[in-house]
């Protein structure tokens, strides 16, 4: 299911003036406050009514302000979850999903008993909304959405109030409502560990405009807009497969890459995930090192050095058709004499990859 939007909309001084196309799958908005991604889900959402533009979800316009047409929030069929869940507070759990159902056009959708199991909120029906803690409000509030059936599933924010326990608690879901259902989503955050682990899309916006669109492993690991996501959080995506866990704590996963052992990851052998390896984790040689601690030496071909303003270098790496970033200083990029099409080796410590980097894959 396509995504069409363009927008025009202005807010005192400040200027939306954006034009993308994301396919079916998790479509993330990415930027600082203040750039616009609310901005745009809420014209989508229909919670407001841009100055210009037009939308279109699976081919069905929702809003196109040159013909006159804006269907109503209502009739738009998106499921929208708020930073703040917005439960009813005089409802239990079960009629608070009971009321999404509500919406959904008979007969159509998944059960109640199905999103009550994938989210793992069985144990809560009878409570209020009172007695849970946070992330078990957005886990209803993302249940109830689901529930009405929509087109498209719209969420702006949703874990940016809860504390990292709480969204370490909840990413897991999400990742599996992404991959069961097959739900697209508009995904709004600007934070990076979310984007990476469930976006299949990215949308880059600054100060109201799209500064870059693609697939996410794409747009995450090209070194010309890694300064703009922030030099720290710039890194790549790798796909993986888990082989087995070591009786020393250490997991063994098989990439296109090459073998990775990571921290103990909570996965069944077999299953595919998704790794970010973060481009300040990743060092350079070009010999293959020996007598060192590191466990992950993967051989890679140069293939992009982007030198910044500063000490700083950003090198793109091709290591069994996947990419790496490496961030280095511009004195180590002239004392290995790195150039395009150099072989070299990238060295990944296991303990660099954090928990939260290591997320479900399709």
């Amino acid at each position: 299911m396509t995504l069409d939007i363009t927008l025009k909309h202005r807010f005192g001084d400040f200027a939306l003036d954006v034009a993308f196309r994301a396919p079916a799958g998790v479509t993330a908005l990415f930027g600082p406050s203040g750039s616009g991604k609310t901005t745009v889900i809420h014209a989508v959402a229909g919670l407001i009514r841009p100055d210009q533009g037009r939308i279109s979800v699976g081919g069905v316009a929702v809003l196109d302000t040159a013909a006159g047409h804006a269907l109503p929030p209502h009739r738009r069929r998106i499921g929208y979850v708020f930073q703040d869940a917005r439960l009813f507070p005089h409802l239990t759990v079960r009629q608070n999903l009971l009321y999404g159902r509500w919406f959904a056009p008979k007969g159509s959708g998944p059960g109640l008993d199905r999103i009550v199991e994938m989210l793992g909120i069985g144990p809560l029906l009878a409570r209020r909304p009172g007695a849970l803690s946070g992330g078990e409000r957005q886990r209803v509030a993302i249940g109830r959405a689901i529930l009405s059936n929509p087109r498209l599933l719209a969420l702006d924010e949703p874990l940016a109030a809860l504390d990292d326990p709480r969204k370490a608690e909840i990413l897991p879901y999400l990742e599996r409502l992404r991959d069961d259902l097959g739900l697209p989503m508009l995904y709004v955050s600007h934070a990076m560990t979310e984007v990476a682990r469930l976006a299949d899309t990215v949308v880059l916006m600054a100060a109201g405009r799209v500064t870059a669109a693609g697939p996410a492993a794409e747009i995450l690991s090209d070194p010309a807009i890694a300064p703009g996501l922030g030099l720290r959080e710039a890194g790549a995506i790798l796909t993986a497969r888990v082989v087995e866990h070591s009786a020393d704590g250490l997991t063994l996963l098989d990439s296109a890459a090459g073998p990775l052992w990571l921290p103990r990851v909570a996965a069944a052998p077999g299953a595919r995930l998704r790794i970010r390896v973060l481009a300040q984790d990743v060092m350079l040689a070009t010999e293959r090192p020996a007598g060192i601690s590191a466990l992950n030496i993967l051989p890679a071909i140069l293939r992009d050095i982007r030198i910044g303003d500063g000490p700083g270098a950003m090198v793109r790496l091709e290591a069994g058709g996947e990419v790496l970033l490496a961030r280095i200083t511009r004195r180590s990029a002239n004392a290995l004499v790195l150039e395009p099409g150099k072989p070299v080796f990238a060295i990944l410590k296991a303990v660099s990859v954090a928990q939260e980097n290591v997320g479900a894959g399709e």
